[in-house]
């Protein structure tokens, strides 16, 4: 009797023993399902607003790409989406259709024909908090890219379209539209890719710039924007002092008009490109504007 006796006896003790385990699983489950859910709102109240980039005319996402890397290395979270360059209405809606797959605030940043872009998406998006333009059109309601560009004397786009633009018709576009492609070299008025887009640009570093260029839709030059954003967000504007496609006078003249923070600095159009560091800085002071 005594040798059945222990077998159950330590039977007994090792179901115990589970028993005791499982108990203490479960109240240390539960106490920390209690504990974790004050970190993670108290990491939601520190999260830093999303910064999302819109290249223009004859770029791509990567022309951003020393901007969005210092952002990224000071922990914001960054999306550079491809801008279609078919047209203002329908970039514009194109846009706000991946913003509203964008949790939290925003940071809605334009280059060039991306200013254009930004200014009419952000009215169909409540996420966004504030705009930065960045050698960029700030067009107010009806005016277009080709008003703008000939607003002020001066930009290397409004020469004779055969000198600086090669035309490709592409499928389903509307009749006797194309896209343009800027010609590499230069002739005549026009100082050729470098010396229009891309001053201040290394050689080797414009011609890939060159090569990997996006088209622009000629229709898209003459189709107006709508109401602006600007009248609602806070606005800032990097304005590049030897810009040869947008001159200084106007990014100025539409920049104050929008009363925005404006930040002047010696670069030609692609000051994303040769002057990140002041990018950057731009954007994150208008980042920490939101609350």
């Amino acid at each position: 009797m005594r040798q059945l006796s222990r077998p159950r006896t330590r039977r007994g003790r090792v179901l115990a023993a589970s028993c005791m385990l499982a108990a203490a699983a479960a109240l240390f489950a539960s106490t920390s399902q209690v504990t974790a859910a004050p970190a993670a709102a108290a990491t939601d109240t520190g999260k830093k607003p999303t910064i999302v980039l819109v290249h223009g005319a004859w770029a791509d996402a990567s022309s951003w790409n020393a901007v969005m890397g210092r952002l990224q290395r000071a922990g914001y979270t960054v999306y550079a989406p491809p801008n279609p360059l078919r047209g203002v209405a329908s970039d514009a809606q194109t846009l706000a259709s991946f913003l509203a797959t964008v949790p939290g605030p925003v940071v809605l940043v334009g280059h060039s024909y991306g200013g254009f872009v930004i200014t009419n998406a952000a009215t169909k998006s409540d996420n966004v908090k504030a705009l930065v333009y960045d050698d960029a059109y700030i067009p107010a309601a009806g005016e277009t890219v080709f008003q703008i560009n000939a607003a002020e004397p001066g930009s290397c786009v409004t020469a004779d379209p055969s000198t600086f633009l090669n035309l490709v018709p592409y499928p389903g576009g509307p009749s006797g539209d194309a896209d343009a492609y800027l010609k590499w070299d230069a002739n005549g008025a026009y100082q050729g890719f470098q010396g229009c887009f891309a001053n201040g640009v290394p050689t080797a570093q414009a011609r890939l710039l060159a090569a990997g260029q996006r088209p622009f839709a000629v229709s898209a030059g003459s189709q107006p924007s709508g109401a602006p954003a600007w009248k609602s967000l806070p606005s800032w504007a990097v304005v590049g002092t030897i810009d040869h496609v947008i001159v200084p006078a106007e990014q100025l003249a539409m920049a104050r008009r929008a009363g925005a923070h404006v930040t002047e600095v010696k670069a030609g159009h692609l000051s994303l490109v040769t002057r990140p560091d002041v990018v950057t800085r731009v954007i994150t002071e208008a980042a920490d504007s939101v609350g």
